[in-house]
């Protein structure tokens, strides 16, 4: 049955409205809504269901206009049902995949993430063909780039967020992702410049021009990431967050399977297209460069409907960090739920280190196979969003981020005791990637509800900042610890990690309610 609709003066008077009747008794009006039996009394008097209304308003009908009466008097009028009147009643991703907005906003995250995935595997497929010699390890290579995308994260993840709350979302969308693009597109053309010119100490060149571009596109991703989180809840109705972020995550963990799976595939398919029909080997940057491009012109479709910006207003970037704090000190569902978020993060980058050493003592894998039990947690993360976007909204989101770290300590426990078991490991995986959901998407949504709009920017800024940190340190400490105290161990650990995050939050919102 569809709930009882709120009503105050202006929608009574001026709000489309299913059919319905109104009447007038002396100094009051009563609203019917036959479709739900409910009777709505407006009047001077604070009774159930009324509000307090000047009793010299005159009744308006459905489409706005005024209408004369007298006392006693009875109007009917029969309008079609109206938007904010029909998704009342849905729940799910319905709601949100009506959205044409949001369905801009999403389908240019698809090409955008797409590219980020892929973006590694490009730079390995021309490391292997340009710079690695025989006999060489490609890994040297590949942790310099890595290198240079992680330093802008750590550096720049917070200022990015102060001028993303200066300057349209909308055009750091937009901006971010056709820069991405272009630079990109221009690694062939700038390596073919400078295939002759010396090396810049012991390093190639070419090579130093692949840390540039990566460091540069990597700065750009810290402006869009607070952009995009800062965008959903202007477009999105605030009781369909929940759904929202349910499928953006859906689609972040499918990419992540996706793109690791079938990016070489992709990219020598690529290239062997241009060379049947152009002759060189740049059909790799075109399909990464190209998806940066797409998703740039896909934003141009999306109406955030926001206030014209300040141009006139220098940033003052200190000062907005600073304010930032202060505003995530005040608020603790904020900061309760970023530090949930980044217990979550820690344990997962930790996780994707340790899937190596579990690849190694599951006889029926061998080391390099590890991504198949990291593809399990994304598909995990993938059913659990999934589920929480239909059924969530009925459990609170500090009820789901308790039960979700109960089920990660839970799973993390079973991981220390069948360490060696592929079955196991692989349904533990995929149990704790759905229990995670139950945490990330939840209080991702509670931080989008919480944050005032001025401050979405440098919150979200700043999110983008702690979690890079959070991602980056169990990456080298992970290894470490295992080797000192074992795998076991350093399970339970993470195990008691994730209890502790939960109640935590429990805790606080318990007792600051």
């Amino acid at each position: 049955m569809m709930q009882p609709p709120n009503l105050d003066t202006k929608s009574f008077l001026s709000s489309p409205r299913l059919h319905s009747t109104y009447q007038r008794k002396g100094t009051s009006f009563y609203h019917h809504y036959p479709e739900t039996s409910y009777v709505y009394q407006v009047s001077h008097e604070n009774t159930t269901n009324s509000d307090v209304i000047s009793t010299k308003v005159t009744q308006g009908a459905p489409n706005g206009s005024l209408l004369k009466h007298s006392d006693d008097e009875e109007v009917t009028a029969t309008t079609t049902t109206t938007p904010a009147d029909s998704e009342a009643t849905e729940v799910g991703f319905l709601p949100v995949l009506k959205n044409h907005n949001f369905l801009a906003l999403w389908s240019g995250q698809v090409f955008s993430q797409l590219a980020d995935k892929v973006y590694l595997v490009l730079m390995i497929a021309i490391i292997s063909t340009r710079f690695q010699t025989s006999n060489q390890s490609i890994s040297g290579w590949v942790s310099a780039i890595m290198m240079a995308f992680t330093i802008p994260a750590v550096l720049f993840g917070s200022v990015a967020g102060v001028f993303v709350d200066r300057w349209s979302t909308k055009a750091v969308l937009i901006v971010t992702n056709l820069v991405r693009g272009g630079l990109v597109l221009s690694i062939p053309v700038l390596l073919w410049m400078t295939q002759d010119w010396d090396a810049i100490g012991s390093l190639p060149t070419g090579f130093a021009i692949l840390l540039v571009l990566s460091f540069l596109v990597s700065t750009l991703t810290q402006f869009f990431a607070p952009a995009e989180q800062a965008t959903i809840p202007l477009i999105v109705e605030r009781r369909h967050l929940l759904s929202a972020n349910s499928l953006y995550t859906t689609t972040m963990m499918a990419l992540v399977v996706v793109g690791f799976a079938v990016g070489e595939p992709l990219l020598a398919i690529a290239d062997t297209l241009t060379m049947r029909f152009g002759g060189s080997e740049i059909g790799k940057e075109l399909v990464v460069g190209g998806s940066y491009a797409i998703a740039g012109c896909l934003l141009m479709l999306l109406k955030t409907g926001e206030k014209n910006c300040e141009p006139e207003r220098t940033p003052h970037i200190w000062q907005d960090l600073r304010d930032g704090f202060e505003y995530l000190g005040k608020n603790h569902r904020i900061r309760t739920a970023l530090i949930q978020l980044v217990i979550l993060f820690s344990i997962f980058a930790a996780l994707a280190v340790l899937a190596v050493r579990m690849a190694e003592v599951i006889p029926q894998i061998k080391s390099s196979q590890f991504g198949f039990l990291l593809a399990a947690g994304g598909v995990g993360i993938a059913a659990g969003a999934t589920l929480l976007g239909q059924y969530g909204q009925r459990i609170s989101a500090i009820q789901l981020s308790l039960y979700g770290s109960v089920g990660i300590a839970g799973c993390l426990v079973g991981l220390a005791i069948f360490t060696e078991q592929l079955l196991a490991v692989l349904l533990l995986i995929t149990l704790l990637g759905g229990f995670a959901s139950l945490v990330a998407i939840p209080m991702q949504t509670a931080i989008q509800k919480e944050t005032s709009p001025e401050m979405r920017g440098k919150i979200f800024g700043l999110q983008n900042n702690v979690i890079n940190i959070a991602l980056t340190l169990p990456l080298a400490l992970a290894g470490v610890a295992e080797t000192f105290i074992g795998l076991q161990a350093v399970f339970l650990s993470l195990a008691a990690a994730a209890i502790a995050g939960g109640l935590l939050t429990w805790y606080i919102c318990r007792t600051e309610t």
